[in-house]
């Protein structure tokens, strides 16, 4: 029976992330090639990869009902952990958003995405059958809120977003009716604009520049986003070669093996290296949307389309600032881009869902 289960195992699933996994870390020993202090960050990426590929197949070897059983608890240490690290965190870039163990930095932020994904899985699938009206939005609201307003506080702007992003895609999948849509249009503008005074200055200088850029400056607050444009021009339609880029070995691109990866791609494999590296991503969402659909029942469902949300979400957020078309943000391209902590958590979310993958009944 147990042999019968792994047959399902998706290994195009597994394949795309794998392939995904081993070019980040290629990129990664590009993109900060030459420098000393950033060179043991490869073998870090190594190891945690390492780690990434056994928890995938272990939690995918665990049936994720078990998970619906876990998630009070797990959300719970989730918030408590987030809450103490708003007093204990380690900062930089201006926030706190890492445990410092003396060894790695640890995000706890990255691992609250999978336990918010849990948690609503678990909510919509429980009242997938009560009336949706305003109190059911609220509750799900709420599960969101009491996680999300601990990272704002770090603060962590981008991080808020995904959540209420995962919160209002599977409220929209579970049947969210549309005459709220109004009403939730209005409250977002308002919230949009009461919340900017409250920003931290360098996250509201991110959004001036972005709407009224100064064109004529050569250095200053634009200048990674310049450098990423600059950079992704110079590839052309097949790239300057791997480790060839000189935006990328010159070191004019800053924050090339994390937030700007994509350009620094773009520069080394051209625009036809950045189509293989979207249908690679658009590969693994649409195999995460499959699992949704093969799902036996609702709770394995809600996790899939979870990830599917996730990984869409951040890979747009992180190519759009690449191309300048949003404001900067600090999310990474899944993956691809450098972090044990981003690596892991997406990890185990693959690992889920190929856990509803392996549980499905095959017609």
């Amino acid at each position: 029976m147990r042999s019968q289960t792994w047959r399902n195992f998706d290994y195009i699933l597994f394949g795309a992330v794998l392939i995904l996994t081993i070019f980040g870390i290629a990129m990664i020993r590009s993109a900060i090639a030459g420098n000393a202090v950033l060179t043991p960050l490869i073998n870090r990426q190594i190891l945690f990869a390492g780690i990434s590929l056994v928890v995938i197949f272990f939690t995918a070897a665990i049936d994720y009902h078990y998970w619906s059983s876990l998630i009070r608890p797990m959300y719970i240490v989730t918030v408590i952990a987030l809450a103490i690290l708003t007093v204990v965190g380690q900062v930089r870039f201006g926030s706190a958003r890492w445990f410092d163990t003396g060894v790695i930095l640890i995000q706890p932020s990255e691992l609250a995405k999978i336990v918010l994904i849990l948690a609503l899985a678990d909510y919509f699938a429980h009242s997938k059958d009560k009336s949706h009206n305003f109190l059911w939005i609220v509750q799900s609201f709420l599960t969101m809120a009491f996680i999300a307003v601990w990272i704002a506080l770090q603060p962590n702007l981008s991080t808020t977003i995904v959540m209420i992003v995962l919160w209002f895609g599977l409220l929209w999948l579970s049947g969210l009716p549309t005459k709220y849509l109004l009403i939730f249009a209005l409250v977002g503008m308002i919230a949009a604009v009461a919340a900017f005074p409250l920003l931290e200055p360098y996250q509201q200088s991110r959004i001036l520049n972005f709407v009224f850029p100064n064109t004529g400056a050569r250095h200053g607050d634009t200048y990674n986003v310049d450098q990423a444009l600059i950079t992704l021009g110079s590839g052309g339609w097949s790239g300057m070669g791997y480790g060839l880029g000189t935006q990328v070995q010159l070191r004019f691109l800053k924050v090339r093996h994390t937030d700007f990866i994509f350009s620094a791609i773009g520069e080394e494999f051209g625009f036809l290296g950045m189509l293989a590296l979207l249908g690679l991503l658009v590969l693994v969402i649409m195999r995460c949307l499959r699992a949704a659909q093969l799902s036996q029942d609702a709770f394995g469902s809600y996790i899939a389309y979870g990830f599917a949300i996730l990984i869409l979400f951040q890979a747009a957020v992180n190519i759009g600032v690449n191309l300048n078309i949003i404001p900067v943000t600090g999310l990474t391209l899944p993956f691809v881009s450098y972090g044990g902590s981003s690596l892991l958590s997406l990890s185990l979310g693959i690992g889920l869902v190929e856990s509803v993958i392996l549980r499905h009944k095959p017609t």
